[in-house]
C-alpha cells in the first residue's frame, strides 16, 4: 500500500507543480512510462489522447527506467497532429534512460518541413518547425535525462539536453500535417531510423521554459526510483 501510495503522490506533485510553474496549460500530450504495474498503465495518457502502441509487448517495459525501443519496429504513435500548435509555439521533450545508438526520438514530418529530437548524427538535434537543415545542439547524442526542444519565435528553437539549455537561431516553416511518433522518424506516414533507447517520459505542445520542466520531470523519475524498491 505505502508503494502505491508514494507513486501517487509522486505523481500528484508533478502535475501540482507543473500547474505551480505554468508549464502545464503548455502541455498538450503526456505519458509517464514508469511507475504503473504493466505496459497498459505505461501508455495510459496523463494528459491528451492515448497513443497507438506499434510492436511494444510487457518484457520491454520496466517500472522504473521505462519502455524500451528495439531500433526496428517498436513506436508508439502519439496520435496528436505536428500542425496543431501554434506555428512559433511548439515544444517536445522525452526522458531518456537509456540513450539511442543511434535514432530517433521523436518525429512528424513532412517532406522538408521537420519537426523532432534526433540523436542519428553529430549532436543532439532539435528541428523544431525547421526546414531541411538540422539545427544541432551541440551535446552528445549519448546524453541521458530530459531532452526537450521548444520553437519560441519565428526565428528560434530553445533546447535543454543533460541539463544545459541552447538557444538556436532557426527559421520557421510552414507546419507539418502528420502525427508525432515517439521511437522513430514519422515523414508522411514512412516510419524509419528507429531508437533502441529507453524512455520513461515524453510530452507534446506550446512551447514552455523547459528548465522548470526539466526540475519537475528529474524530481519526478526520483520519486518514482525511490518509491519502487
Amino acid at each position: 500500500m505505502t508503494q502505491s501510495v508514494d507513486l501517487a503522490n509522486a505523481i500528484n506533485s508533478f502535475v501540482k507543480g507543473c500547474k505551480t510553474d505554468g508549464t502545464w496549460d503548455a502541455i498538450k500530450a503526456c505519458c509517464i512510462m514508469a511507475a504503473w504495474d504493466g505496459l497498459d498503465g505505461a501508455l495510459y495518457p496523463l494528459k491528451g489522447p492515448a497513443p497507438t502502441n506499434f510492436n511494444f509487448v510487457s518484457g520491454d517495459y520496466n517500472r522504473e527506467t521505462g519502455l524500451v525501443g528495439n531500433g526496428s519496429t517498436k513506436r508508439i504513435d502519439s496520435n496528436r497532429n505536428a500542425n496543431i500548435d501554434p506555428l512559433n509555439s511548439h515544444h517536445l521533450s522525452i526522458y531518456v534512460t537509456t540513450a539511442t545508438s543511434p535514432g530517433i526520438y521523436m518525429s512528424g514530418e513532412s517532406s522538408g518541413n521537420r519537426n523532432g529530437i534526433y540523436a542519428n548524427g553529430a549532436s543532439i538535434g532539435v528541428p523544431i518547425r525547421s526546414g531541411p537543415a538540422l539545427p544541432g545542439t551541440g551535446i552528445a547524442t549519448t546524453s541521458t535525462g530530459l531532452i526537450a526542444a521548444s520553437r519560441v519565435s519565428a526565428s528560434t528553437i530553445n533546447a535543454r539536453v543533460a541539463g544545459v539549455n541552447v538557444s538556436i537561431a532557426n527559421v520557421s516553416v510552414t507546419k507539418p500535417n502528420q502525427s508525432i511518433n515517439v521511437y522513430c522518424q514519422n515523414v508522411s506516414g514512412s516510419t524509419s531510423d528507429f531508437t533502441n533507447g529507453r524512455l520513461s517520459f515524453y510530452s507534446i505542445g506550446e512551447s514552455l521554459d523547459l528548465a522548470l520542466l526539466d526540475n519537475r520531470v528529474s524530481t519526478l523519475m526520483t520519486d518514482i526510483g525511490a518509491a519502487i524498491p
